[in-house]
């Protein structure tokens, strides 16, 4: 089936213009004015819209086994919730336990993400090391479209990995052209405070952010730069939530080092004085790791979207209801890590970024999509509007107005994060592989129709890194 958006203005990253859109199965066959219909299409006014690429979402968890529990979103509500809020692909994590098969893990996850009702991938951690390790990562990179492996610098005791483990992985995904991913915070540091702010008496939600001060994602996020810096791969840093892990891949950026920053909308927007509301189950909903920061952080990050730092949009999507958050009642770091926020990600973003002025609609469409596309290796058949793309469009109304709630949500969770917050300028139509999935509080979506998104190794990046390790090859001094 055929769908023609006629009337609206087509934003991408690059540039605005007024131009029709037509759909074919699921690609982009035609951009332009005037375009006609073909017989049997179905025709979407989009005059006074915006018609953008499909939001990507890089960071999601959907029915992580977490912390003694599993995350209360699965793969077909939290896709279906993304739907709703423009959002047409995921990429989410395989978190293999320690000394699990990596391979093993990574067939899980595909298991339960068949339900899923858009597009999605993967990022796979490496939780450990040894030769078998190695081995799979081959394997993913070239038999399974895998091209991200993450690394975990918090959790000591679980998934958290040493240096050793990063050295080792870091310098495997260099020889394979894929993208090494960190969650900077360090461990050691995270445990031995914890352990302090327990004994000082503070059992209560309010222990979290103490037990990860700005300074303990600093240092990860440092190091973990630096350790990509000597051994040449680009480096892609998740949830940076403070001034410290900005200043770092600022100074690395500058310095010419192929880092990339991700910044969840939560972060930028919501400060850590909730974690002091008299409510315990409001301040235990919104534990998660980094904490949210005082409100300095929040403007910083900001600047950082602005001068192009921060590269990328997310949510880190994980959500644990109220009963599974009180499994920490009488001990903060029992309290499952997580918040949700894949259908609000976007509007979020337009409403306090481009009605404030921090972004332009183009820049908008970069950190909500294309760039997500580009860093891992997808583009352009995602993010973008264009011939031969996937069909995968958010229609937006800058008029339209929408107020957040649990109440009103599709995320499978009991609380809202921005809840009450009233945005102007939201979706109004999503279109997945060529067909309409949302329409005006319309919900379409099917289980199962969502695909795995292959993502190749070697991003055009790559030519860069490799260019710049070929000149400064150390060479041997001949000698008599």
């Amino acid at each position: 089936m055929a769908i023609l958006i006629k009337g609206g203005t087509v934003v991408t990253a690059d540039h605005s213009f007024r131009a029709d859109v037509l759909t074919e199965a699921d690609k982009i066959v035609a951009v332009g004015e005037n375009l006609e219909a073909p017989g049997g299409a179905e025709v979407i006014d989009a005059g006074g819209a915006y018609v953008l690429p499909g939001g990507i979402d890089p960071h999601t968890h959907m029915e992580l086994p977490f912390m003694g529990t599993v995350a209360s979103e699965d793969f077909f509500s939290g896709t279906t919730a993304g739907m709703v809020g423009g959002t047409t692909m995921i990429i989410d994590f395989v978190i293999p336990s320690p000394q699990q098969d990596i391979l093993e893990a990574y067939h899980t996850w595909r298991g339960w993400a068949e339900k899923s009702a858009g597009d999605y991938s993967f990022h796979v951690a490496i939780t450990w090391w040894d030769e078998t390790v190695k081995a799979a990562m081959e394997t993913l990179t070239t038999e399974h479209g895998v091209n991200s492996f993450k690394h975990f610098m918090a959790y000591k005791g679980a998934i958290m990995c040493d240096d050793e483990v990063l050295v080792n992985s870091f310098t495997r995904a260099r020889e394979l052209g894929a993208i090494c991913t960190v969650h900077a915070e360090n461990g050691e540091l995270v445990f031995h405070l914890q352990n302090e702010i327990l004994k000082s008496g503070i059992t209560g939600p309010e222990g979290h952010p103490l037990s990860r001060p700005p300074e303990v994602e600093g240092e990860a996020a440092n190091r973990a730069i630096r350790v990509a810096q000597v051994l040449d791969v680009p480096l892609y840093i998740v949830h940076n939530s403070c001034i410290e892990s900005l200043q770092a891949i600022t100074r690395a950026r500058n310095e010419g080092q192929r880092v990339f920053g991700e910044v969840l909308a939560g972060h930028l927007l919501v400060n850590d004085e909730v974690y002091r509301d008299p409510d315990w189950d409001t301040a235990a909903a919104h534990v998660m790791s980094p904490p949210f920061r005082p409100k300095e952080h929040q403007e910083a990050l900001w600047r950082g979207l602005q001068a192009g730092m921060l590269q990328t949009t997310a949510t880190d999507h994980c959500c644990f209801c109220a009963p599974q958050k009180r499994m920490g009642h009488n001990n903060f770091t029992q309290i499952p890590n997580g918040t949700g926020g894949v259908e609000d990600r976007m509007h979020v973003l337009w409403h306090h970024g481009v009605n404030s002025g921090r972004l332009t609609m183009n820049e908008f469409v970069a950190i909500t999509s294309t760039n997500a596309a580009k860093i891992f290796n997808i583009y352009p058949r995602k993010g973008s509007i264009s011939i031969g793309a996937d069909a995968d469009i958010a229609i937006w109304d800058p008029e339209k107005e929408r107020t957040i709630s649990k109440d009103t949500h599709h995320q499978n969770v009991d609380f809202n994060i921005f809840e009450g917050m009233t945005v102007k300028g939201i979706n109004t139509v999503t279109i997945s592989q060529g067909k309409v999935v949302y329409q005006d509080g319309d919900v379409r979506t099917e289980k199962g129709v969502g695909r795995y998104v292959d993502r190749p190794t070697f991003a055009p990046y790559y030519q860069a890194v490799n260019r710049q390790r070929k000149a400064k090859a150390p060479a041997a001094v001949d000698r008599m």
